[in-house]
């Protein structure tokens, strides 16, 4: 089984549409297309939480996709974010961990964070490699700013090591200290775009 979560907080103003819009549509058109076999739009990582939990119960999931904003290092529900940190506690974040139960395991599912930065600078770098090995399945996610192109786009089998320079994406500041992201274009590294839905086979770093 294949799910996609969006960020269903991102409203826009006054006749703009947010990002929420953009998100629901896209995720419209990838059920349609036969990409994804359930969605749902979450305010808040126990409602992604939840509907890990309930939906198609007795069926493995084999990928998620998850698309909302991020920063250097973590994705983000509104506000809320999960980092390396929601891993590797002794108490891992309850969406993360339900993950885990119902993953197939094994380098063939995928978690793939489609936000911004997430995977970018060492601290990127850090939160890539401790899911991987947490959920024990392949990850991805980007480095840089992305929209409709979506550059800087890094595979991680489970047990492998991120080779991908941590530097890459960065705008200001520096890979220790991330201030700003670059945004994406067609002539950056790793780019897609988004109405493509599945990471090339060979962006994703063997180093295990």
């Amino acid at each position: 089984m294949r799910l996609l979560i969006y960020d269903k907080t991102c409203a826009g103003k006054g006749a703009l549409p947010g990002l929420s819009t953009v998100w629901r549509t896209g995720s419209l058109v990838y059920r349609v297309a036969g990409r994804i076999d359930a969605v749902a739009g979450v305010a808040s990582w126990d409602e992604a939480a939840q509907f890990v939990e309930r939906v198609k119960s007795d069926e493995p999931i084999e990928e998620v996709q998850y698309w909302g904003h991020g920063r250097f290092g973590r994705a983000l529900v509104d506000r809320a974010a999960l980092d390396a940190r929601s891993v590797q506690s002794a108490t891992p974040a309850r969406f993360f961990a339900l993950l885990r139960e119902r993953f197939v395991p094994g380098e063939r599912s995928l978690f793939w964070l489609r936000t911004c930065e997430s995977f970018g600078a060492e601290v990127g770098r850090d939160f890539a490699s401790r899911l991987g090995d947490f959920l024990g399945v392949s990850v991805a996610g980007h480095t840089h700013v992305i929209g409709f192109w979506q550059s800087g786009l890094h595979g991680l089998r489970p047990g492998g090591t991120p080779t991908w320079s941590s530097s890459e994406g960065i705008e200001k500041g520096t890979p220790e200290a991330p201030e700003l992201g670059v945004w994406s274009t067609p002539m950056c590294p790793r780019t897609i775009h988004c109405l493509e839905g599945s990471v090339p086979p060979t962006w994703f770093d063997e180093s295990r």
